[in-house]
């Protein structure tokens, strides 16, 4: 009898996943249907108005300059490599902003959790103003400050003969090897983190060991880049005409878009970190303490834990949330993917094109962005069990 029961079981399973199916099919059939109509109907719409569809374009000269390149770019060279310049313009500044705004929303957060009257003020201060002023005013804002209040290259205010600040950015001395220069503090920040970490670990928790570690990697970091220029010379930004030269330089457009970034998010950041740690219960801290664990111990193997558990997911959203604002560029005339987009547009006309590119990148960067923070929160989780 139980046999029979089985066999009818697994055959009434067989038949409810192959109804599954067909439904699935169905629906699948039918959404193709609709894409497919939907692709015809605006190719024959170009078509009837003489309108050049396609991707083709993008292996013609591009005929415009961009005036902010991590790679070198001219007029001659084709679209692909435009877009190619606004998207590592796009992931610069989204990198940058989201590791600045994180650092400081996790300031912020611990300040709006702080005793001291005058601290947690500052933090609530900063939290209401950034986060109930839309983006687009903050960024316009900045950009004024910058371009109007900041006084000219003639007259730019000098800190030492390490770095200008004017109405062109901010330009700041390198070493003559500079990209030699970054790659090896780069290489020697995670060496000396690892090395650091571990002999941390025989005398602090894992979180404070990780924090200690960072700290002093980074310092490591920096006296690399230093040394290097100390042995092969500094690249001083100086006055040389109307124009400063020499060194390195952010442009106005950038620092106006970075800053925003990471005033806006930092502020969601803020909340997030304080809305995580205040979410766990205080009888944590109490047993905590009844096992006789220090307040750093109760931090780091208790508290820290749960907090970061709750908090993960919703960074990612203001990670992902950030990426997609960084599309604001175009209001400071900073050369990100959209505003290349919109060059492009201008000059050849084939916007659905161009829009289907933009789309498509803004997703793949989220995406990515979504995988690498499952996978950070998969390891909380895990670490927790």
């Amino acid at each position: 009898m139980k046999a029979h029961g089985d066999d009818a079981w697994r055959r009434r399973e067989h038949h409810r996943k192959i109804k599954e199916g067909l439904w699935q099919g169905f629906l699948l059939l039918g959404l193709s249907i609709i894409f497919g109509c939907f692709v015809f109907n605006i190719v024959n719409n170009l078509n009837a108005r003489n309108i050049h569809s396609g991707f083709s374009f993008l292996f013609e000269q591009s005929g415009f300059e961009i005036g902010e390149s991590l790679i070198s770019f001219d007029l001659t060279q084709a679209y692909f490599k435009a877009f190619l310049v606004g998207l590592l313009n796009t992931i610069k500044v989204s990198v940058i902003s989201i590791i600045t705004a994180t650092l400081l929303g996790i300031l912020i957060g611990l300040m709006r959790l702080s005793h001291h009257p005058l601290l947690r003020f500052l933090g609530t201060l900063h939290v209401e103003f950034y986060r109930n002023i839309p983006l687009l005013v903050q960024l316009l804002l900045i950009y004024l400050i910058i371009t109007e209040l900041l006084p000219d290259s003639m007259e730019a205010l000098h800190m030492g003969s390490w770095a200008l600040l004017s109405k062109a950015g901010l330009q700041f001395a390198t070493p003559e090897e500079n990209l030699y220069a970054v790659l090896a503090s780069s290489l020697s920040v995670v060496i000396s983190f690892l090395i650091f970490r571990r002999r941390f670990l025989k005398l602090y928790t894992s979180l404070i060991s990780s924090v200690f570690a960072l700290a002093i990697s980074l310092f490591v970091g920096f006296c690399v880049w230093v040394l290097f220029g100390t042995v092969f010379g500094w690249s001083k930004p100086h006055l040389e005409g109307f124009a400063i030269e020499g060194g390195a330089s952010l442009s106005p457009e950038f620092l106006a878009l970075w800053l925003g970034l990471t005033f806006f998010t930092s502020a969601s950041i803020a909340e997030i970190i304080r809305a995580g740690v205040l979410a766990v219960p205080e009888g944590q801290w109490h047993s905590a303490s009844a096992l006789g664990m220090t307040s750093i111990e109760a931090i780091s193997y208790v508290v820290f834990p749960q907090a970061l558990r709750l908090a993960i997911p919703p960074l990612a959203s203001q990670y992902m949330n950030l990426t997609k604002n960084s599309s604001l560029a175009v209001v400071v005339g900073y050369p990100d993917l959209v505003s290349i987009g919109n060059s492009t547009i201008n000059l050849n006309g084939q916007a659905l094109e161009v829009i289907v590119i933009v789309m498509s990148v803004y997703l793949l960067l989220n995406l990515i962005t979504s995988v690498l923070m499952n996978k950070l929160n998969g390891f909380v989780l895990r670490g927790m069990r």
